[in-house]
């Protein structure tokens, strides 16, 4: 019985070889396996299938099949609230990690909210209590580990820039603050709403090159507007824009710079520097760059007033008030002229700080190796910015160099976010009277010291080597920001991701395939020199869906290269083509007006006696050909498994000298 089973097995063998062969000789009269048409769908089911590859690509619901009632409603719990989840676990060799991380990142924490209000033209008191509740907020409802949340430089400076021109800081301190808090409440629900819808993808717009030029621009713009406390100088441009701050600094250089505020300020920038250096190049010594600005603002403090120099030239901080958050909840605008202009500036500086938090989440989850929900945590930095905005906070997000450094310190959890504002309130309750010593100059080296991160040469020339198209995106946020404005450098940032979008759509890349000798792959000749064309074939493929948008383009491309092709073999003496081979792998989708094209298509070449031959549908495609009853007009003859097999039945003498050779 083995040795008969054996026997059938090895005669089944030779059956599927000599099937696999008559691929390839001519003279078998080959097999060529047909192209199948998937069943078609409910119209419901084929809706309710797209819309949960949509909007619920990560099946948040899966966690609760098969689970009883009380565990759902434990599970619901820890979805929402995700310190129930990891709080059951804590032990104490985590909260020895979270500790010394949340010391170390609330030192930095500290001296940049101060400075990051300042930039956002509001008093210093609301970068302190910006890095007090959004924190505790975020460490109950959050779901990264590393994210250390507070004010950020970009934020700060959009929402400065933008906030300016619709109220003067200057002239009507009480309204900006109120215009302020109604940002951050509708930056809040921007988020909020983001994650609840499950939108999250709308973020990803931005590209990876333009968000590289748009924050080398704005760290240009923040450190250039730092020359104002950095020089010491007391009337200083309202623009962002580098002719017009360059043009506020010259002009006061013979009156207006202050030897006291450069000296103190070149000083502790050179150290900041430096400390920044050592801890890039020896890891284990990133507390010292880490403390360092904590340490700056001690020092200069404890130097100016022992030494009185805020009667001597130096420009300080002015007076913080002493304690917590008091609540904003009755100074938001919900009704007059300033409504527009709230919602208007929440949206986008939430989206901002939205992409910034969640390309950080992703980047540590990555390298910690763990799954960070999007939608959840657009959830719960939107729930953080409305509670943060009824209690005297402006917009706040993860930041990436104090999420680094609470990743290298060694957090273990959100916690680490709860012992920065513990530290932050107990500053804002015993430290603040202290703080109005603080001179503007090292607040000023503290943020240029911060942002020169933001500046990535490198990242620039990598874009440069591997996409032109997208260093021209980058250049041109990094220039529409530096030369106009924020706003500006992101608008054209936008605009210069949805052009390369629609031209990626609308024109999609046309390649001609040649044979690879000695094999029967066909591929790019462009890709692969040493492919030939086959006599009387044309094969081209499209690397992209057929829409309404490029179908006339793919048409009409095809009809000229066909022109040029046959004006090339007409040169030559050579037969013209009669086949022309359509591999359409790469098509993942067509509509109507696609499959209008190919019938407009398949009329021209009947003109020209030329067969459309099409290689590789895929099911979405083959199912919308057959609905259309397109195959019936080509003939279901003309439709091939590969191109292989399409070049075999046309073709056959170049598929058996491939196999010779």
């Amino acid at each position: 019985m083995a040795h008969s089973s054996t026997e059938d097995l090895e005669a089944k063998e030779m059956d599927v070889t000599r099937l696999q062969s008559s691929h390839i000789y001519p003279d078998d009269l080959p097999y060529v396996p047909k192209v199948g048409v998937s069943p078609r769908q409910n119209l419901f089911k084929e809706i309710t299938a797209a819309a949960r590859e949509m909007f619920f690509p990560d099946d948040p619901l899966g966690r609760y099949r098969g689970q009883s009632q009380s565990k759902k409603f434990i599970l619901g719990l820890q979805s929402v609230f995700p310190i129930l989840e990891w709080g059951r676990d804590y032990s104490l060799i985590k909260l020895k990690g979270d500790l010394i991380a949340g010391l170390t990142i609330a030192s930095l924490s500290i001296p940049q909210g101060i400075g990051y209000a300042k930039l956002a033209n509001l008093s210093p008191k609301y970068g302190l209590y910006s890095g007090f509740v959004p924190p505790l907020v975020y460490a109950f409802l959050g779901s990264s580990r590393e994210i250390a949340i507070g004010p950020v430089a970009v934020v700060s400076l959009l929402m400065g820039s933008m906030l300016r021109n619709a109220i003067d800081p200057v002239a009507n301190p009480a309204e900006y603050t109120r215009l302020a808090f109604t940002a951050t409440f509708f930056a809040g629900i921007t988020q909020a709403a983001l994650g609840f819808l499950r939108l999250g993808f709308l973020i990803d717009f931005l590209s990876h090159a333009t968000i590289i030029g748009f924050m080398g621009g704005a760290a240009i713009t923040i450190g250039l507007q730092q020359l104002k406390g950095f020089l010491g100088i007391n009337s200083f441009t309202t623009n962002s824009d580098i002719v017009s701050v360059l043009r506020s600094v010259f002009s006061a250089a013979h009156h207006g710079w202050s030897w006291q505020n450069i000296l103190i300020g070149a000083s502790f920038l050179i150290f900041l520097l430096i400390t920044k250096y050592i801890g890039k190049k020896n890891k284990k010594l990133f507390l010292v760059s880490a403390i360092a600005p904590l340490t700056s603002l001690v020092l200069a403090t404890f130097f100016v007033y022992i030494t009185k120099a805020e009667n001597k030239g130096v420009i300080t901080v002015n007076t913080i008030q002493k304690g917590i958050n008091p609540s904003s909840a009755n100074e938001l605008y919900f009704t007059g002229k300033n409504l527009m202009s709230g919602i208007k500036i929440g949206v986008v500086t939430g989206m901002i700080a939205l992409t910034e938090s969640i390309a950080i989440g992703r980047t540590f989850a990555s390298v910690n190796d763990y799954q960070l929900d999007g939608n959840k945590e657009m959830m719960s930095l939107g729930v953080m910015n409305i509670i943060g905005s009824i209690t005297s906070c402006y917009v706040t997000t993860g930041s990436f160099s104090r999420s680094a450094v609470n990743n290298m310190a060694g957090c273990k959890t959100a916690a680490s976010n709860i012992v920065m504002a513990i530290i932050v309130l107990l500053v804002l309750e015993l430290i603040t009277p202290v703080l109005e010593y603080t001179p503007n100059a090292v607040i000023s080296a503290i943020i240029i010291s911060a942002v020169v991160g933001l500046i990535d040469i490198e990242a620039a020339i990598l874009v440069w080597k591997i996409d032109k198209f997208d260093f021209i995106a980058c250049l041109g946020a990094f220039i529409g920001t530096v030369f106009e404005s924020v706003e500006i450098g992101l608008l054209i940032a936008v605009c210069i991701s949805f052009v390369k979008i629609l031209l990626q759509v609308t024109r999609p890349r046309i390649a001609i395939l040649g044979n690879i000798p000695r094999t029967t792959i066909y591929r790019n000749i462009r890709q692969y020199p040493e492919a030939t064309k086959v006599p009387g074939v044309l094969i081209l493929r499209v690397d992209s869906a057929l829409y309404f948008s490029n179908s006339n383009y793919v048409r009409e491309r095809i009809l000229r290269w066909l022109t040029d092709e046959d004006d090339q073999l007409k040169a030559k003496d050579l037969p013209r083509i009669q086949h022309f081979i359509f591999e359409m792998s790469p098509v993942s989708d067509i509509d109507t007006s696609g499959i209008h094209s190919l019938e407009e298509l398949n009329r021209s070449l009947q003109k020209r006696n030329v067969q459309l031959v099409i290689a590789n549908p895929g099911p979405v495609v083959m199912e919308k050909l057959h609905a259309s009853k397109f195959t019936d007009l080509i003939g279901n003859q003309n439709i091939f498994l590969t191109v292989k097999d399409a070049v075999a039945t046309f073709a056959p003498k170049m598929v058996e000298e491939a196999w010779e050779d």
